[in-house]
């Protein structure tokens, strides 16, 4: 176990911490940290969402204490293995979140990111849990186009099915939230809204770093659908260090941890897909661009102010947004399937990570 320089690191070691999703990119980056700092690690998610996935290439597995497939959909499938991991935390990942996908499968959506964020915080509820942190995103703010952030207290809403999921999960999570004293309870529950996420790994579809990964290793053009639109780019380790320091700050029953949390770039950091192309073509692969716009709606600026998490939790991205790319293509270009590549560099990168914190 590497040497715990940062605080939020301390304060995890030696916990029980209750991780959905965890077979998803996301998870896996999580589960591999939490791992190294001591953390005793129980996983909960439906298999590893696509072909190749980090969860396996990177052998996150090895970092659980235990590993159960299932369905947060499904209460009785999330209550039991919450009962038996009797975890002192929940990180709550596990989400439909894709936006085209969304319109091919409301249902799914809705049932997952709605219905499975009752279903764990029921769970967590009933089984005593301290403190839950659950993820949502940066879209489920009513988009008005802004120029400038968007704060925690701004209006929520959404005109695709993911967007009105992750909405409707924030008012579920404020709901318990507000409903623990008249339960006699005082589980404490943040939901963190992050930004477009990137950092190697990710194969999933419709997303600007996968489709350029593909696109790389086949020699085909990678195609756009609006190289215009901004979105608030971020590693995957600025957000989970974001998650972490909530959880951390949980361990202490610090009630003001218990709201809404923005963990994006800033906002001169907000760069457009295009931008975002153009330098993984010179840090990784020099591809053809094509541009196909689309008739579904999509969000063409969004940008998050976090500067709550910034002044009242003392998070700031140890890399930036550049560097973030930077990191992320030369995860890529190093791959190769099944030689272990992956979890070499998996693990350098988040010693790397924490070591920027440093700083």
């Amino acid at each position: 176990m590497p040497a715990l320089s940062h605080d939020f690191e301390r304060k995890l070691h030696g916990r029980r911490i209750f991780v959905t999703g965890h077979t998803g990119f996301t998870g896996s980056w999580a589960v591999q940290w939490l791992q190294m700092i001591g953390v005793e690690v129980h996983g909960f998610s439906l298999p590893a969402p696509t072909m190749p996935n980090l969860f396996e290439d990177a052998g996150a597995h090895a970092a659980l204490a235990s590993h159960t497939i299932g369905d947060v959909g499904d209460f009785n499938a999330v209550e039991a293995a919450i009962r038996q991991a009797k975890p002192e935390l929940v990180l709550h990942l596990a989400a439909q979140p894709l936006v085209r996908r969304s319109y091919r499968d409301p249902i799914e959506t809705y049932q997952a990111n709605v219905m499975g964020t009752v279903n764990v915080l029921e769970a967590a509820r009933r089984q005593g849990v301290a403190g839950a942190v659950c993820i949502t995103t940066d879209k489920v703010y009513l988009n008005r186009e802004w120029a400038y952030g968007y704060r925690e207290t701004d209006r929520l809403g959404g005109s695709d099915p993911y967007s009105a999921s992750k909405a409707a999960a924030e008012i579920v999570i404020d709901s318990y939230r507000s409903s623990m004293t008249s339960w006699e309870q005082t589980m404490l529950i943040a939901a963190a809204r992050g930004g477009n996420i990137i950092g190697g790994g990710d194969w999933a579809e419709d997303r600007l770093i996968p489709d350029f990964a593909r696109a790389a290793r086949t020699g085909t053009p990678i195609t756009l659908r609006n190289p215009a639109a901004t979105r608030p780019w971020q590693h995957v380790l600025a957000l989970i260090h974001g998650y972490m320091m909530l959880l951390a700050r949980m361990t202490d029953g610090d009630t003001s941890m218990s709201s809404a949390w923005n963990l994006g770039p800033a906002a001169s950091a907000t760069l457009t897909v295009g931008e975002v192309v153009e330098r993984l073509r010179i840090r990784w692969e020099d591809l053809t661009v094509v541009v196909e716009p689309t008739h579904l709606h999509e969000t063409t600026a969004l940008a998050l102010d976090s500067t709550k998490a910034q002044r009242q939790l003392g998070w700031q991205p140890g890399w930036s947004t550049e560097e973030g790319i930077d990191r992320t293509a030369d995860w890529y270009a190093a791959y190769t399937p099944g030689a272990g590549v992956s979890a070499a560099i998996t693990r350098r990168q988040i010693e790397d990570y924490r070591a920027s914190l440093i700083r």
